[in-house]
């Protein structure tokens, strides 16, 4: 499975409805795990970002479509960045010329 880091920012909607983040979180937990999504962590964070995440799916295809579906409900934007393991980036150390 691919890692991912996910940076939240909440929309404006996102903001008026604070008061549900952690409810919207465990719905999103449920949600992943149903389409194969593992949400190992969320927290809230000050300062540039609201939110990150960071996830792990069995593919590219599947975490975009979680993520546009998440994002659909338009109470946050994001910025996903794929993440390595230290084994994952050894087998890539190997290719390098």
């Amino acid at each position: 499975m691919a890692t991912y880091v996910t940076l939240y920012n909440f929309t404006e909607q996102g903001l008026r409805n604070i008061k549900d983040t952690v409810k919207r979180a465990e719905a999103a937990k449920k949600a992943g795990s149903e389409v194969g999504i593992k949400l190992n962590e969320i927290v809230w964070t000050q300062g540039q970002y609201d939110l990150i995440t960071i996830s792990e799916a069995p593919n590219e295809a599947t975490a975009t479509a979680f993520l546009l579906s998440m994002l659909k409900a338009g109470n946050l934007r994001a910025q996903t960045l794929r993440a390595f393991t230290a084994a994952e980036m050894t087998k890539i150390l190997e290719k390098v010329a």
